[in-house]
């Protein structure tokens, strides 16, 4: 066996590497999963902490936070959807558009297929050569503008992933702080404070997506989880404050 068959990976090497090749894939959506998750967690404990300190029911609670969690989640995933759908169809617009001049204005296209790698160092023969190579290919020399003049790259990822993953994390983490309350309107007795016990279990969503969010802005873990946690426990007082306070005036 020649050192090439050495090299070359079995099957079951290749299938070991799968899952990673699959984690890779769900890496795309991660900044996807951690916004809808932050604001899932964010919003819905905030409706919980405002109804709390309002002083209303656990059955009152669950209407309202469900009824956020379900039309403000769907809301944000449409929003999301709707957002990179419109970048899609701007990138193929201004690409259709270059094809066009392409085909069309030959001379004027090659030019700046020319400045632009003027301007980037090349000269001479040399320049001449990276313009022929370039222009040779039709689809390359369009890619080329798009990258190089409009500054654009067309996203790979689908619209419709993009606010499934939005719509399932909000809706993931953004149960976390109605679930005590949930139980307790089910089976009822809780034996613990059901505010404080919804706050500690969404301050454990909070440090998970706090962690993932650090992973998708290489920051560090510490303070993406720190950070996260500050963000739901000022929504929260702010909510907490403003359902006490209206309370009192109500009443």
């Amino acid at each position: 066996m020649d050192q090439a068959e050495q090299s070359k990976p079995t099957f079951a090497e290749d299938k070991l590497h799968q899952p990673s090749r699959r984690f890779q894939r769900f890496q795309h959506y991660l900044g996807e999963f951690v916004y809808g998750g932050i604001d899932g967690s964010v919003t819905t404990f905030a409706v919980v902490a405002g109804a709390a300190g309002a002083n209303l029911g656990s059955d009152v609670i669950i209407i309202l936070g469900f009824a956020n969690l379900l039309a403000d989640g769907f809301s944000m995933s449409v929003g999301s959807y709707l957002s990179h759908k419109s970048e899609l169809d701007n990138y193929h617009k201004h690409r259709r558009i270059e094809y066009w001049e392409v085909d069309n204005m030959q001379e004027t296209e090659r030019e700046e297929i020319r400045q632009i790698y003027r301007a980037k160092g090349f000269e001479g023969e040399l320049l001449e050569q990276v313009v022929a190579v370039i222009t040779a290919d039709r689809d390359r020399w369009v890619d080329v503008m798009m990258k190089e003049e409009l500054e654009m790259i067309r996203e790979t990822r689908s619209p419709i992933a993009i606010g499934a993953v939005t719509y399932v994390s909000f809706l993931m983490i953004g149960v976390v702080p109605l679930s005590f309350y949930a139980w307790d309107y089910l089976y009822g007795n809780f034996p613990y404070p059901l505010f404080a016990s919804a706050g500690l279990l969404t301050s454990i969503g909070f440090i998970v997506i706090g962690w993932l969010k650090s992973y998708v802005t290489q920051t560090s873990r510490l303070r993406g989880v720190l950070e996260s946690l500050l963000l739901g426990a000022l929504a929260a007082a702010v909510a907490y404050g403003v359902g006490a306070l209206l309370e009192n005036w109500i009443k």
